[in-house]
């Protein structure tokens, strides 16, 4: 596939944009950034809505259209350019990472996404003390079998999987990033935390960091 102009509507504290960023910088693709401030409601506006009827980030606009959905751009991304692979060889191990990265994509983050916690804090009225326990519980939940799974599946301590960098790796960093931001207790997960710390040490890791996007605050 050649390269087409990648345009990567995000926000700078999206965990979703977060882990599209990774394997953008992963896959070594250039890519213009196009920030959607969340907290002011510019996903909202009619001209991304007519781009992106879901209005929310990431979605990435490509040559041939826009996609929507974190784990389906990077799916897009691993086919159009297969090298290097976000996902192992053989069909059990490709689920097996699926599974790992749908497990904080599609069971964690979507109950502590931004409009979750809005809705909590406004409509349903709750004081922020039970937010922050709502967001502890769902961290818990979904790190703790992860754990298990990494004890199982990671062949160095580094690696969600084997020993290369995989799509679960996309979507523990950016979780463990707002675990830590919102002060959740993360001693019950030393595999991860440490997986966590060499993902971290990893150019294009770091380049993908919140603090470091040009909408950053």
């Amino acid at each position: 596939m050649s390269d087409p102009v990648l345009r990567l509507h995000s926000y700078w504290r999206s965990s979703a944009a977060y882990r599209v960023r990774i394997a953008l910088n992963v896959k070594g693709l250039a890519y213009d950034c196009v920030p959607q401030h969340l907290a002011r409601g510019e996903h909202r506006q009619a001209a991304y809505l007519g781009a992106n009827p879901q209005g929310l980030v990431p979605a990435l606009e490509t040559g041939e259209g826009v996609i929507a959905q974190s784990l389906a751009i990077i799916e897009y991304l691993e086919e159009g350019w297969p090298e290097p692979p976000l996902l192992p060889k053989g069909a059990f191990a490709r689920a097996t990472v699926r599974a790992m990265a749908q497990g904080i994509a599609c069971d964690i983050h979507p109950l502590n996404n931004l409009r979750v916690l809005q809705y909590l804090r406004g409509p349903l009225g709750l004081p922020e003390e039970a937010v922050q326990a709502w967001y502890g519980h769902w961290i818990a939940e979904g790190l703790r079998p992860l754990e298990a799974l990494v004890a199982r599946h990671s062949r160095d301590g580094r690696h969600c999987y084997g020993n290369e960098v995989t799509v679960a790796d996309l979507c523990l960093v950016p979780q463990l990033y707002n675990a830590r931001r919102f002060r959740c207790e993360l001693a019950p997960y030393p595999r991860l935390v440490s997986i966590g710390e060499y993902l971290e040490s990893l150019p294009e890791f770091v380049n993908a960091k919140p603090e470091l996007q040009p909408d950053a605050e």
